[in-house]
């Protein structure tokens, strides 16, 4: 494998091309659904090829295929699409210089969940079903897991060869009840950079009694409350918050109007890091793309431009300090890549794209940010979402409120609780991040951008988080 990719890079140069690099992926998925304490379905995918990308005098081509024995053919049609590129060239391409690496990387597994006999899983998932249906009132239910295996293989004509091996393994688990007009559900997903130990870590057997439980009491709940009122998001829901109003708005490609066409633009301005400073939210909001944290489904060694893990700070006690880059637009802004430089695939071109974005932990334990809140509630697990085209004016809806009244949670519930605010006000009413000892990473399966689409999947950090006189609705969504 090595002697034909690296003779591959010798090609692209032999035929003129000024820079040249080679993603090959190899990407195996195992898929186990149950509903109703029924098998719905088993998949077992696998998808096998390589793209070359090829630079001549700035025009950028790029060929894939998923059959090795037509590489230099490739290597060629890319460098053919680089040249007729340049008759349309309208700004050249500038790489930001970065060292050749050698290297090899392997995510720490215990246990391969391919491994894993078939029956075992599917056990699982059954005695994990059969725990939802007995709350009774439950009407249907669902468990599934998600396993994935990347072996990828990088390389450049500057003498980098870089070989990783990805293990990902995930579940995904839901119930829900029903009336004659109203639908409730308590879901559960999550997914890490890590072998099938971690399915275990996620305790999904108790959690699916607790789950079948809320269902059904949110059926017989009231609606939440509207108005203004203090609350503290969970892990399960900061995730979201993240994603969206952090990940996506500090992306330079799309500040730049690459996603203008499909997924919007960003109220960030690349002179938001020199001339026009940016608060972005109060003093205890610190939020980082940590390429280097454990577990996280945005953590490699190198990127899919060879470029080296980084933990990078975008945002430092409220103010914005950092974008989330890659090799071809990092020169725009006089800065180098932040290795956030990916493709989902071998058929398409690496994009900047989240890796784990986290928020640091506070020092607060979850009894001492219930504590300050007079009259509000915690919001639990995203139900549905809306931001707009610049990632401004937001709105999400969650599956559950839980009642805090004179600093106590009073056991109470409510259904459809929805939130809004716009970004940089959202952020900064946060007053209270909790400490490391609650601070939970959670799995983010389908994160799209790009056209044609890519799916990735990241990560987002996070402890309970308290923000001040939020505006408060009851959702429609069912």
């Amino acid at each position: 494998m090595k002697e034909i990719i690296v003779s591959a890079m010798d090609y692209a140069k032999s035929l003129g091309a000024d820079f040249a690099d080679i993603r090959y992926k190899d990407i195996k998925f195992e898929n186990i659904d149950v509903e109703n304490s029924m098998l719905k379905n088993v998949s077992n995918d696998r998808s096998q090829g390589y793209g070359v990308r090829v630079y001549v005098k700035g025009a950028m081509g790029f060929a894939a295929s998923n059959d090795l024995n037509e590489i230099k053919e490739v290597t060629k049609q890319a460098l053919d699409i680089a040249k007729a590129s340049l008759t349309l060239l309208n700004e050249e391409v500038k790489l930001d210089k970065k060292e050749a690496a050698v290297a090899t990387h392997e995510t720490p597994v215990k246990i391969d969940p391919f491994a894993v006999p078939f029956a075992e899983k599917l056990k699982l998932l059954m005695d994990i079903d059969a725990n939802m249906k007995k709350a009774d009132g439950v009407k249907f239910t669902y468990a599934r897991l998600f396993l994935r295996r990347d072996d990828v293989i990088f390389a450049d004509t500057d003498g980098s060869y870089i070989v990783q091996n990805f293990c990902q393994s995930g579940a995904a688990i839901g119930a829900r009840a029903f009336s004659d007009d109203d639908m409730q559900q308590r879901s559960f997903i999550d997914i890490k950079r890590a072998g099938y130990e971690c399915i275990g870590d996620m305790k999904l057997l108790d959690r699916a009694l607790s789950l079948g439980k809320e269902a059904v009491e949110l059926l017989n709940s009231e609606d939440c409350p509207s108005g203004e009122f203090d609350v503290i998001l969970t892990p399960r829901q900061m995730f979201l918050q993240i994603h969206e109003s952090v990940g996506h708005p500090t992306e330079l490609d799309r500040i730049l109007g690459s996603e203008a066409a499909f997924a919007g633009r960003s109220f960030v301005e690349p002179e938001n890091l020199t001339t026009k400073p940016l608060t972005y939210g109060s003093k205890h909001v610190t939020i980082v793309a940590d390429a280097t944290c454990p577990l996280g489904l945005g953590t490699f060694a190198y990127d899919d431009e060879g470029v080296p893990a980084q933990n990078v700070t975008i945002i430092e006690k409220g103010k914005f300090v950092g974008l989330q880059t890659s090799r071809d637009n990092a020169l725009k802004i006089n800065q180098n890549s932040s290795g956030g430089g990916l493709s989902d695939g071998w058929r398409n071109l690496p994009i900047v794209r989240m890796t784990n974005i986290n928020l640091l932990p506070g020092d607060k334990t979850l009894d001492e940010l219930i504590s300050g809140i007079e009259y509000g509630f915690i919001f639990d697990e995203n139900k549905s979402w809306s931001i707009d085209d610049l990632r401004v004016n937001f709105q999400f809806a969650c599956e559950i409120a839980h009642e805090i009244k004179d600093g106590k949670l009073t056991g109470k519930i409510f259904k459809n609780p929805i939130y809004s605010g716009k970004t940089t006000e959202f952020w900064a009413s946060c007053d209270g991040v909790g400490n490391k000892d609650i601070w939970e990473l959670i799995g983010v399966p389908n994160c799209g951008k790009g056209q044609p689409m890519q799916v990735m999947r990241v990560s987002h950090g996070s402890s309970p988080t308290r923000f001040r006189k939020v505006k408060v609705g009851v959702s429609d969504v069912k």
